[in-house]
């Protein structure tokens, strides 16, 4: 989404806020138990020691329906005129989560629909429902990011059973004239990269398969450490540089929280101390496309973010896929 710093400033802001993690941590000792690795292997890689995992017969859309409840309470909202739902993990193939979720908000039939740009799902969301708020589609709109990587992801495999938790953010967008609230949004993608990040089986390509690995999510580390870091960077400076803000200006940089390593490193290309760097993924684990609005969530609720902080937000997904948004933080209540 393009546009003069002017235009984009035009009339959309954050009125709410909330979150869900399930009830169940797993520590990093707990997954040592039965992978060949350890907590300081996981910590000193990763920066994550502990995820939330949802228990048999937890859906994906119960995170959803928890955390939008939150984010309405916040703003203060019984209805909304739209739903997006950013998620790689939905209830079902088929049917879309997104309309249940509505449904069971009570949201009535507003339309609703799921969007999936793996983790760059909530950035990609921020761009969908800000371009329709801003068209006069819509006047308000819940946007929620929300996985259960937990349900894709081989247990036994010592590459990727440890990265991954699963949660639910979610944000209220109104469309407010004159309002400084999303001032940017910057996307974009390589589908000559969709090999590093894949579900194999389960789609036209290639049907459900009958090796069990192959249902399994799969992902090429290092590879996916190259390019998340450069895309991140390359789209963070591409944003800022279109609201007029320098590194200096931004008060939190809020990046996917796939990996320390990976925010450290796009950090440091930015030109952004670490202390300006949320960082919430060693208590959750990466949450894939509920990742940044999880750690807004939680840094809102610890007083952390302040009305007319600067936040700039980055994130990259399979597919591949990425994106950034700038954005003025509003004053809110405390999110539950």
């Amino acid at each position: 989404m393009t546009g003069t710093p002017e235009t984009a400033a035009q009339g959309v802001v954050v009125a709410g806020i909330g979150h869900a993690l399930p009830p169940r941590v797993v520590t990093n000792a707990e997954l040592a138990q039965h992978l060949d690795t350890s907590d300081e292997w996981i910590r000193t890689r990763t920066g994550i020691r502990q995820r939330h995992v949802v228990d048999p017969g937890t859906a994906t859309s119960d995170l959803a329906v928890e955390a939008g409840a939150r984010a309405l309470a916040s703003a203060g909202m019984q209805a909304v005129d739209l739903v997006v739902l950013a998620t790689t993990t939905p209830d079902h193939p088929c049917p879309a989560s997104a309309p249940a979720v509505s449904s069971r908000l009570g949201l009535g039939a507003v339309p609703a629909f799921d969007l999936n740009a793996v983790c760059s799902g909530f950035v990609y969301g921020l761009a969908v429902t800000t371009g329709m708020l801003r068209s006069g589609a819509a006047g308000s709109a819940l946007l929620i990011g929300v996985d259960t990587f937990s349900t894709i992801v081989d247990p036994a495999d010592r590459a990727t059973a440890f990265l991954f938790g699963d949660g639910a953010g979610a944000v209220v967008l109104r469309a407010e004239p004159g309002g400084c609230g999303i001032l940017d949004v910057e996307l974009g993608s390589d589908g000559g990269l969709q090999q590093l990040i894949q579900v194999r089986s389960g789609g036209s390509r290639q049907p459900i398969s009958a090796d069990p690995a192959d249902g399994f999510f799969a992902m090429q580390g290092q590879a996916v450490y190259r390019h998340a870091v450069a895309h991140m960077t390359a789209s963070t400076a591409t944003v800022l540089s279109r609201v007029g803000w320098s590194v200096r200006d931004v008060d939190w940089f809020v990046g996917h929280q796939a990996n320390r390593r990976i925010l450290e490193a796009t950090a440091a290309r930015l030109g952004i101390p670490a202390e300006r760097t949320l960082v919430n993924l060693d208590r959750v684990g990466n949450t894939a496309a509920a990742s940044i609005p999880i750690a807004l969530a939680e840094a809102a609720a610890a007083g952390d973010l302040r009305a007319g902080h600067k936040l700039a937000v980055a994130a990259f997904g399979g597919g591949a896929t990425w994106g950034s948004a700038a954005l003025v933080w509003p004053e809110l209540p405390p999110s539950g």
